[in-house]
């Protein structure tokens, strides 16, 4: 993977840097733990892997995260559908974030409230908010929650890829017409801890049902309209329409499949019917099949992906539309190649026309409010 192509330096540019210096930015999702756990050399070693220096073969590491100008990261202890030990995996991956915290302590510092980011921004430094990424990690066991919560966790997506026991996910078979009665016990113990709700993953019925048990506003973390890209996990009309009610963010995604339509069609041939790509597939002799068919893969673009922010403050408002990168170290959009390249957002809507107010509430200021009004209902 190259390095983010150089910006088209323009007045919006020189505007987007100069907004971001005085507004905290924050993205919803990040999968550089897990990058660092599979890393042929790093093995998990924070230290090992070097997270001081530019790694150009991936996209997230200290120099690009502090040249893309966040304030805030919310980095996710994601868990594998099919691994055997969820809530193992998943405390080592809250583990191998807090070594990050530990080492790079004038970096980071812990993100537990709201009030983390501001103090971080005024500081010079960004502060990491751990979340898992699958709600199998509590091995169906409600306490877990509190567990996680008292080691520093402030969010949760309640299933991946695979549909878990008590939650329909987007791109699964569905076996409780999306979200079980425990699956509700565990909405209603997240909003007592003061703990984030994701709703990225999961299935249609099972964001209605969240949105009818919460009584605190939700997130999707990283996912984009469906009605400009057909992805299943993208987020209906009918959804969507539900968002401002519930005072929730919807943080548009990097991932090219579910920004652009045509990179979502050329991958058909590699994905089942649910969207995603079956474990016993050879995945790069079907994609070079695919490319002898139809060419090389279509490329998303930072225009495109800005299309998707424009929807969606259209549909539910500039109140409700946040920032969620997904960067998992996989192939991005031009334009948004890196960490490095969150202020090509900001220039692209600036050339847009979107105001100050309305992109500083994008940068950050909406999830801060989603913050502190799930911090108020906390028991």
């Amino acid at each position: 993977m190259a390095l983010a192509k150089p910006p088209v330096q323009d007045n919006a540019y020189t505007a987007a840097l100069a907004l971001l210096d005085r507004v905290p930015l924050i993205d919803g999702h990040n999968d550089l733990p897990y990058v660092i756990r599979k890393d042929r050399n790093a093995k998990g070693d924070v230290a090992a892997y070097g997270l001081d220096k530019v790694h150009p073969q991936v996209d997230t590491d200290i120099p690009r995260m502090q040249a893309g100008k966040l304030a805030g990261q919310f980095f996710a202890a994601y868990v594998p559908p099919n691994q055997p030990n969820p809530a193992g995996f998943a405390l080592a991956q809250i583990a191998l974030m807090r070594s990050i915290l530990k080492q790079h302590d004038d970096v980071f510092r812990p993100g537990l409230s709201a009030d983390d980011v501001e103090a971080a921004k005024a500081e010079g430094r960004i502060a990491l908010f751990m979340t898992i990424e699958n709600g199998s990690a509590l091995e169906n066991e409600l306490d877990a929650l509190d567990a996680y919560y008292d080691l520093g966790v402030r969010l949760m997506t309640l299933c991946h890829n695979d549909t878990t026991d008590w939650c329909d996910s987007a791109t699964d078979a569905p076996r409780h017409d999306g979200l079980s009665s425990f699956g509700m016990r565990v909405v209603r113990r997240m909003n007592r801890l003061g703990m984030v709700v994701d709703l990225a993953h999961v299935a249609p019925k099972a964001m209605h049902d969240v949105l009818d048990v919460t009584r605190a506003p939700v997130f999707w973390s990283h996912s984009n309209a469906f009605s400009l890209c057909d992805h299943p996990r993208n987020v209906p009309d009918d959804v969507l329409d539900r968002v401002p009610g519930n005072g929730g963010v919807v943080m548009a995604t990097f991932v090219p499949d579910f920004i652009s339509q045509a990179s979502r069609d050329w991958h058909r041939p590699a994905k089942d019917q649910y969207g995603k790509t079956p474990d016993t597939m050879d995945y790069a002799k079907v994609e070079a099949e695919i490319v002898a068919k139809a060419g090389p893969r279509p490329q998303a673009t930072v225009s495109q992906y800005c299309d998707h922010l424009d929807y969606l403050a259209k549909r539910i408002g500039h109140d409700h539309v946040g920032i969620g990168s997904d960067f998992f170290g996989w192939v991005n959009p031009d334009g948004l190649e890196d960490t490095s390249t969150f202020p090509n957002v900001i220039a692209e809507l600036i050339r847009r026309g979107w105001s100050e107010e309305n992109l500083a509430k994008l940068a950050g200021g909406n999830t801060l409010r989603v913050l502190r009004a799930v911090e108020a209902e906390a028991d």
